[in-house]
């Protein structure tokens, strides 16, 4: 899960979509029951979760793509409303996730937020679970005049059965970025991790927190903050929980994804903005339990194809189905990979305690724009 529209702004030239005759709901359920079967959900789960998704939008999803997006999405590039990732684990097919703005159709900051709270109000209703951790929440990142580029995203972990696990991302600037660190400290208090606030390291931005919401084991709250400048050392030294023998494969990953060369130094840094996560389960040491380092490989490519390369070797390098990856994207574009970039938006590596490496690839819609490859010489690293 990522921002992209600070870097987009890097990313100038775009070319229209081709898709401008279709209306966006139909987009986007097509392009997610061809992942559906990527992920070996079979086709009433499809059908299911193509329903609640163009449901989740509301009258965005009857927009036709020839007109401009509904608003300035902060969710992807080409303000598209949803974006589709998939988690890696080896030996097992990728877990698909769809993350979406409930109201995108609205640039007034309350209302979407309004919108977005109502959206999972009632997909608790619908899945019975329970949202204590989000109305202990409410007043934090609802205010009534609430500031910043989104109020409410939401995830869904799509499983067999038709009912997937619900996450949600909030905005700690909601009441102004100089409150931003005031309000992440309140928010882990109130929900019992009154240690986590200094656990956390320094960083340029606290971009989002996370909650998971409903049936998970080990229900998590999560940090997302930016660094500019990250190498790829302090990417695998940053966190608090990882483990003697996990710093390296962090950092590993980081140079595979940003695209290093034997001849370039570690140190290093990567260019553009790198996000880390880190998620907290237990309220006694105060320590994460889950750290993932987000790359935005497209900001280091010349086109989707070099993207591909680099995400498939970051799956092969842990034993994961880069076959898989290809089908992914076949499945939501028809368009050969060296025509744009920004197709593959981040890749990323979780560490969590207890758990094998987990590595997720950020799979962007491209409803209304295709970002052209960059052919000059500041493309890649």
């Amino acid at each position: 899960m990522r921002s992209r529209t600070p870097e987009a702004e890097e990313l100038p030239g775009r070319v229209a979509s081709s898709a401008g005759g279709t209306r966006l709901g139909d987009l986007v359920a097509r392009q997610l029951t061809g992942l559906c079967e990527v992920a070996a959900l079979d086709k009433a789960d499809a059908e299911t979760y193509a329903d609640v998704l163009t449901g989740s939008l509301g009258p965005v999803a009857e927009r036709p793509l020839a007109l401009p997006p509904p608003s300035r999405s902060f969710l992807s590039d080409d303000h598209t409303p949803v974006e589709f990732s998939l988690s890696f684990l080896p030996g097992a097919a990728p877990a698909l996730r769809v993350l979406l703005e409930p109201g995108c159709g609205s640039d007034d900051m309350v209302e979407n937020g309004r919108t977005g709270l109502r959206a999972i109000r009632e997909m608790a209703e619908r899945w019975r679970f329970d949202t204590g951790h989000l109305d202990r929440l409410e007043d934090l990142f609802f205010p009534a005049s609430a500031e910043g580029p989104l109020a409410l995203w939401c995830a869904l972990e799509l499983r067999p059965g038709g009912v997937p696990r619900v996450k949600i991302y909030l905005n700690p600037a909601a009441s102004g970025q100089d409150r931003a660190a005031e309000t992440v400290q309140e928010a882990l208090a109130r929900l019992g991790h009154r240690k986590a606030f200094a656990a956390l390291p320094k960083a340029d931005n606290l971009l989002f927190v996370g909650l998971d919401l409903g049936d998970w084991k080990a229900p998590r709250v999560k940090v997302y903050l930016t660094h500019n400048g990250l190498s790829a050392e302090e990417a695998g030294s940053l966190p608090a929980m990882t483990p003697a023998g996990g710093r390296e494969q962090m950092a590993g990953f980081v140079r595979a994804a940003g695209g290093y060369t034997a001849a370039e130094d570690s140190e290093l840094p990567l260019r553009r903005r790198t996000l880390t996560c880190h998620s907290f389960t237990e309220t006694a040491t105060g320590l994460p339990s889950g750290y993932t380092v987000h790359v935005p490989v497209r900001a280091y490519v010349q086109h989707d194809g070099q993207a591909r390369e680099r995400a498939a070797a970051v799956l092969r390098s842990h034993g994961m189905d880069s076959d898989a990856l290809d089908r992914a994207l076949a499945a939501v574009t028809p368009r050969p990979l060296s025509d744009g970039r920004g197709l593959i938006a981040y890749v990323s590596l979780v560490h969590q305690r207890g758990h094998p490496p987990r590595a997720t690839v950020y799979v962007s819609s491209e409803a209304y724009q295709v970002q052209p490859p960059h052919l000059g010489p500041g493309a890649g690293r």
